[in-house]
């Protein structure tokens, strides 16, 4: 399985209901705590080689309706170097549109995902539950409470590549009318 990394700038899907995020991430975590003591969790760069990954779908909190899905083409999910990326088209219906909304207004901002595991282990010296090998993706979520609190969501627009863009061209083209004005101001002009 080759590993992608998204352009920070390139939305996968063309619509005006995107949102993006890493529904799982390959740094370790607080999976949780007990009387001051914390149990970690870490999925291994590998565990994905191999993995059903046929045709997730996409919830919130990982129950009710279907609000995107691979096989109609309006979920993406992809291993890259940071974990298990998701980008999704959330237009397809009014629950979906709503979590857009949702998402849009920072009022959703993580994720997760349902999973079985093939392989895992636990090193017990740093109390590390570490997932080598999943068996099968299930769903990716965005979610109101995460597992992982270092997932994320966000709803993107086109204009905000475009926006920036623009707002550093803009930056250069006032910097060489100065440069020009004091040139001619230094010559006598």
């Amino acid at each position: 399985m080759a590993l992608l990394t998204p352009q920070a700038t390139e939305k996968r899907i063309q619509t005006d209901s995107y949102v993006e995020g890493y529904a799982a991430k390959f740094e370790p975590y607080v999976l949780f705590e007990r009387d001051g003591v914390k149990v970690y969790e870490q999925i291994h760069r590998d565990a994905f080689v191999g993995a059903d990954m046929s045709d997730v779908i996409m919830q919130y909190d990982h129950e009710g309706r279907v609000l995107a899905r691979q096989s109609n083409g309006s979920l993406i999910v992809e291993v890259d170097d940071t974990g298990l990326f998701v980008a999704a088209n959330l237009d397809g219906s009014t629950a979906s549109r709503e979590l857009f909304q949702d998402i849009d207004k920072g009022l959703v901002t993580k994720m997760s995902w349902a999973f079985t595991v093939a392989e895992e282990e636990y090193d017990k010296e740093s109390r590390t539950r570490i997932i080598k090998r999943i068996n099968k993706v299930y769903d990716v979520s965005a979610v109101s409470i995460p597992a992982n609190g270092d997932t994320n969501i966000n709803a993107r627009s086109f204009f905000d590549g475009v926006i920036e863009v623009e707002q550093q061209e803009l930056l250069k083209r006032k910097k060489q009318a100065l440069r020009i004005k004091h040139k001619l101001t230094m010559e006598g002009f």
